[in-house]
């Protein structure tokens, strides 16, 4: 069983041009269709028009701020901030707005232990105080001015921080998945995976974590679902689209709460206490789903592989370096 969601606020790759600023065709869009809701949504507000290549318009200095500091250089995660500032300036009705936000966790730190966001560290004060400056100079709006003080400001990093899904949408995925579906011979077959296992080893080098994600979005029904190490649904992307696909994975009976995980497949084989870590330093709780409780009398140590990076890092890397792998996970 499976139903279809689809992103309160959105970032995606696009086709049809943007009309709104006249002759100007600056920003794409996949449809007639979506371009009028983006000009009716959001986007009178942050189209530049013909100050689109100017590195000096605040919104382009924004962008480029966040990509010197954020790996892989992307804009998805300001720019899913800056939507929400521009949803809010554009609506007639600015209190629907605020309060569809307001049902996003906008906490940047655990109430219990005070476990601070890791993007929102000591080492990065200086860096969200200018990212703070220039998202102000860009898009400062009476009805938000909460969100543009600095206390504010964090929250509503950390909002996208923990909330922000991912969307995939790699036709690279979609060859691989139709090339699983082929019949082949057994030799056939295992030269086929040979080459797919060695391709994605290749562009993974560049990528790492980010083969297919090419856009973030709020999902508002999906951000309800809480986590577990054992989810009983998962979300996907099957149509590479926007549409947030959330199935099943066994029999859900009624009343009983539909979990997904926050953890890749191989994050949820570690011990208690790594997956404990990524979560508090990612998503600011602790867990306590039933395999979490199962295995509370587990030594609190991290599993082989944690250790042998940590080593590696240790040995290798600068204080810049490990400053850059901090911010890979936006």
């Amino acid at each position: 069983h499976a139903f279809y969601l689809t992103p309160l606020i959105k970032m995606h790759k696009t086709d049809q041009p943007c009309r709104v600023s006249n002759k100007h065709r600056f920003v794409m869009y996949c449809s007639s269709e979506c371009r009028q809701a983006a000009a009716d949504q959001y986007h009178k507000v942050l189209c530049l028009g013909p100050s689109q290549d100017d590195p000096n318009h605040p919104i382009n200095k924004l962008k480029n701020t966040w990509r010197s500091m954020h790996y892989p250089p992307e804009t998805s995660s300001i720019m899913l901030m800056a939507k929400m500032v521009a949803a809010v300036k554009q609506a007639k009705d600015k209190a629907h707005w605020q309060k569809l936000f307001s049902h996003f966790c906008s906490r940047t730190a655990n109430e219990e232990e005070e476990i601070a966001h890791k993007l929102l560290g000591e080492q990065f004060r200086g860096q969200l105080a200018v990212l703070n400056g220039l998202f102000t100079a860009a898009l400062y709006d009476d009805h938000l001015s909460r969100w543009f003080v600095p206390e504010g400001f964090c929250s509503l990093f950390a909002l996208v921080g923990t909330n922000g899904q991912g969307i995939g949408t790699s036709s690279l995925s979609q060859w691989v998945h139709g090339c699983d579906a082929l019949e082949l011979p057994a030799q056939q077959r295992a030269q086929l995976d040979s080459f797919i296992d060695q391709l994605y080893r290749d562009i993974e080098k560049e990528t790492g974590d980010f083969l297919n994600c090419e856009g973030s979005g709020l999902f508002l029904l999906q951000s309800s679902c809480n986590h577990s190490c054992i989810p009983n649904a998962e979300a996907s992307f099957p149509d590479n689209n926007f549409l947030l696909h959330l199935s099943a994975l066994s029999d859900i009976s009624p009343g009983e709460e539909i979990c997904i995980s926050y953890l890749e497949c191989c994050q949820r084989d570690r011990s208690r206490h790594s997956r404990h870590k990524i979560l508090r330093e990612n998503y600011l709780f602790i867990c306590s789903c039933p395999k979490c409780v199962s295995q509370m009398d587990e030594p609190d140590l991290t599993s082989e592989e944690e250790e042998e990076e940590e080593e590696g890092e240790a040995e290798g890397e600068t204080e810049g370096d490990e400053m850059e792998d901090e911010m890979t996970d936006v």
